[in-house]
Parts: structure tokens; sequence; C-alpha cells
């Protein structure tokens, strides 16, 4: 199992997929009066910022103090192409709310696992067989099935199903975005094999860390607030459950880039899409959802996705 072994790996994986699953519902832990009273893109530089401090942290106890040399600025620039796209898709993901309803963006959402997946088989040239295709196939049905389901759970008069043209073109713009910027970051995280992740990992904050501190600049520039003194408070809104948000979210970010170097693409894939089955059952606990036939049909074609996929030779 590499790096980690069968018991580090199965920790990591189990982890991931249980600690991305709370996001969604610490997101609506947030809400005031059903809307999210903090930017979201101060929330996304905080995080990368948390990500760069880690990361450095990591760094120095792995060298002992000492940093990588002979460092070029070319190599420094080949990480700002994952940065913007990571960085787009995270945007345009906001941007396309008020053209589709939650349920719609949760469900459409899962195409990313087949454009990912065909992404990574054409662009890094890993060759899957048909049974790892079929896997593939039933891992995203196994999404929509989930995402959809709890749609119904929630009865209609939680919300109805509409989304604009507009719409559609963005979240099928934002799916490729998204797979093209985890199938960039592993192809340079794997090209550059014997340098230290966590130095491959400061030079990709980095780059968000300019990015989205443009993208929140902008945002606090049109932000409605005429008091020019209660613009660019960059923790406005913030309570526990954001703050949850952002140790989480680092967590999940670390996680998938060592997953992203020593395994692939497709394994994070099976962590996003398990990860939908946690946040079905923390609904649950947490909101009173009940579980329905898509849940369970979701769960069964989760599990048969993971046989099929990991048994194939």
């Amino acid at each position: 199992m590499g790096i980690l072994g069968t018991i580090g790996w199965g920790v990591l994986l189990s982890s991931s997929t249980i600690v991305y699953g709370t996001y969604s519902i610490l997101v609506h832990l947030c809400e005031v009066n059903g809307k999210v009273p903090f930017k979201s893109s101060s929330v996304v530089l905080i995080i990368e910022v948390g990500k760069f401090l880690v990361s450095w942290i990591l760094l120095l106890w792995q060298t002992k103090g000492s940093l990588p040399k002979d460092v070029t600025f070319f190599c420094f620039l080949q990480y700002s192409v994952p940065g913007l796209l990571y960085s787009v898709s995270n945007n345009l993901s906001m941007m396309m709310q008020v053209y589709m309803d939650p349920t719609t963006f949760q469900v459409l959402s899962n195409l990313k696992i087949g454009i990912t997946a065909l992404l990574y088989w054409s662009f890094l040239r890993r060759p899957l067989s048909l049974r790892q295709w079929i896997a593939i196939g039933i891992l995203t049905t196994a999404g929509f099935l989930d995402s959809y389901g709890s749609y119904v759970s929630k009865g209609k008069e939680f919300s109805e199903l509409y989304i604009t043209i507009t719409g559609l073109v963005m979240i099928g713009v934002q799916c490729t975005v998204s797979g093209m910027a985890s199938v960039y970051a592993e192809y340079i995280l794997k090209k550059q094999k014997e340098m230290s992740l966590h130095f491959q990992n400061i030079m990709l904050y980095t780059w968000l860390i300019i990015i989205n501190t443009s993208f929140w600049i902008y945002e606090e520039t049109v932000h409605e607030e005429k008091d020019i003194t209660k613009k660019f408070h960059i923790f406005r809104g913030y309570s526990l459950a954001t703050w949850m948000i952002v140790i989480t979210q680092i967590y999940v970010g670390l996680a998938m880039s060592f997953i992203l170097k020593h395994a692939s693409n497709i394994t994070r894939l099976f962590v996003v899409s398990s990860s939908l089955s946690v946040t079905t059952i923390l609904s649950v606990l947490v909101f009173g959802l009940h579980l329905n036939s898509f849940f369970f049909t979701s769960l069964g074609l989760l599990l048969l996705s993971l046989y099929l996929f990991h048994g194939a030779k």
C-alpha cells in the first residue's frame, strides 16, 4: 500500500471521507435567517492560509529546518495553473447558485466524477479496464441517487427543482475545470516525485492565497455596506461553525494532496462520492432528514463500484 501501509491508508481515506462529508452540514449550521453571514471568499482565503502555514510547519519538521534548494522560478510558476483552475472552480460554485436550486447543484455536481475520470485517462494516459469504467459509471449513478434522495426526503415544500440554460452551461464548465485542476495537480505532484510534498503544497498554496486575496478584495469593494469602516473585515460573520469549516477543510486539502501524490484522482473520487453518504447520515442526526430507498440504493451501488474497481485486474 505504499508509503503509509494498509492501516495508515485506511485511516487517511476513512477520516478524509468523514471530514469531507461534514462540509455542507457545517455551512447550514452557519446560516442566519437562511443566509450565510460571511463572505465565502474570506473563508476560502483563510483556509488557504491555514494550509500554507501547516505545510511550512510540516516541511520544517521533515527537513529539520533545511529548506529545498535549486528551485527555479519556472518550477514555482507551474503551480499557478492548478491554483488558477481551483480558484475559478470555487468561484463558479458560488456564482452559479442563483441559476439553480441547491439540490440540482448537488445532483449535477456528480458529473465531475465521470469528467475527472475521462481527463485522468486522456491527459495522464492512465489505462482503465472496462470493469473499472463500469465501476466509475456506477459510482456516478450512486452520487446522483444519493443527492436526489436528499431532496425527496426534505419534501417538495422544501424547494422546487429548477435550472436555467446559463446554470446548465456554468455547471458543465465548473465540473470540467474542477476535473482539470485535480488532474493537473496530480500530474505536477508526481512529475516532481522526489520533491517534498509539503514544499509542493507551499508553492501551490502561495498562488491560491494570491488569487483568492484578489477575489476577496473585489468582493469587499462591491459589498453593499455603505460604511467604509465596516468593509474589509475578513472575519466578519464568523462563528464557531465557520471556524470548524476552516479547520476541517485544511485537513481535507492536505489529505487530498497526499492522495493525489501517492495514490490517484480515482481514489480521490471514491472519497468524494463516499462522503455523500456521510453527509446524508449527518443530515438525519442533525436536521432530522429521513432515510429512504434512494440512500440505501446509492450505498449499495457505492459498495459495488468499490468492489468492481479495486477488484479489477
